[in-house]
């Protein structure tokens, strides 16, 4: 039995980035030497396993063969004659395709520390085109601050286009689609994910709509907010956006809104809307981005106004009279400010 750390944990120390998890590969082993050993079973495809100890993840060394379409019909071969350069090679990217046993010795047999002095993405295999899920996260490794300089080597970007002419990128799931975006989002150049989208032709059907790129955003959800600002609110109805994501889209196309308002009446009924008692806080983060630059001091100050009015009052007054109140308690606050 051989344990071997695998994939982008190796990769990321070699660069000198701390690993945020770790994966390990286990050579020339069974499943039933595993449980032996007190490791748990996960896997549903194929063998991993829940180390007794730390909880990491150990996959028995695979091969594996496309029996369909999409990125989750294949077909997975494992015993203790699969070899780790067979397992290495099954990877999607050369840098990917690094391991290290116990003693630290580096296991490279595709490259993939050339390519990371290099700074290049290359598929291990002509089987990357089999995966289309591979070229969305190809793109995705771009958002990483270490990887975001890193360029797709020619013959790897052929694939990619193979890929996209295929139409296999419907077979993806939306689920399994948007937690791509979502990674994405919550690492520091996530611009360089949308901008690879755009580079690989990567639009159809997930991404319909997409022209425009914004780096905006001190979160995800605004993040999201700006490039959908950016593109007319137009991207990805088709995929399970989270309510959180949802909710800081409608905040800003509200405070667009106000911008764009020249009605009295109308700029009350949208302020309202935005419910600044609610989402003080939201509010403030959605003010600080460029696209607001001009207008943020206006903005503040009818925060602020709102923020003043003491809707206490309205404890004391029946039902049926409660909305005109209210409107009256907005027009006293806002109406030297708008």
């Amino acid at each position: 039995m051989e344990v071997y750390e695998v994939g982008g944990c190796v990769r990321d120390e070699l660069m000198g980035v701390k690993p945020k998890d770790r994966d390990w590969v286990v050579v020339n082993s069974s499943p039933s030497e595993m449980k032996k050993k007190g490791f748990k079973p996960i896997g549903k495809d194929f063998p991993v396993f829940l180390h007794p100890t730390t909880n990491e993840e150990y996959a028995l060394a695979r091969t594996e063969k496309k029996s369909g379409i999409g990125y989750k019909d294949f077909i997975f071969y494992f015993d203790k004659n699969v070899t780790l350069e067979e397992d290495l090679q099954r990877r999607d990217l050369t840098i990917n395709a690094i391991a290290k046993d116990a003693n630290g010795l580096i296991i490279d047999p595709f490259g993939g520390i050339r390519d990371i002095k290099e700074k290049i993405f290359r598929h291990t295999s002509s089987a990357f085109a089999e995966d289309p899920l591979r070229a969305l996260r190809l793109a995705r490794f771009k958002s990483y601050p270490h990887l975001s300089e890193f360029i797709t080597a020619t013959k790897t970007t052929k694939l990619i286009q193979d890929i996209v002419h295929s139409g296999e990128l419907s077979s993806l799931s939306a689920d399994r689609v948007w937690m791509e975006v979502s990674k994405a989002l919550s690492n520091l150049n996530t611009e360089k994910f949308f901008e690879s989208l755009l580079e690989h032709g990567l639009l159809k059907p997930w991404f319909i709509g997409l022209e425009a790129v914004s780096q905006d955003g001190s979160c995800p959800e605004h993040k999201w907010a700006e490039i959908q600002r950016v593109n007319n609110f137009s991207l990805c109805k088709e995929l399970p956006i989270p309510n959180s994501f949802k909710r800081a889209v409608d905040l800003l196309q509200l405070i667009l809104r106000l911008i764009q308002c020249s009605e009295f009446d109308g700029k009350l009924r949208l302020i309202e809307s935005l419910n600044f008692p609610r989402n003080n806080q939201e509010l403030e983060a959605l003010f600080n981005l460029p696209a607001f630059q001009e207008h943020v001091k206006i903005l503040r100050a009818i925060k602020n106004a709102v923020l003043n009015i003491d809707f206490t009052q309205l404890a004391d007054i029946p039902n049926h009279a409660v909305s005109e109140k209210k409107q009256f308690l907005y027009h006293e606050a806002l109406k030297s400010i708008i």
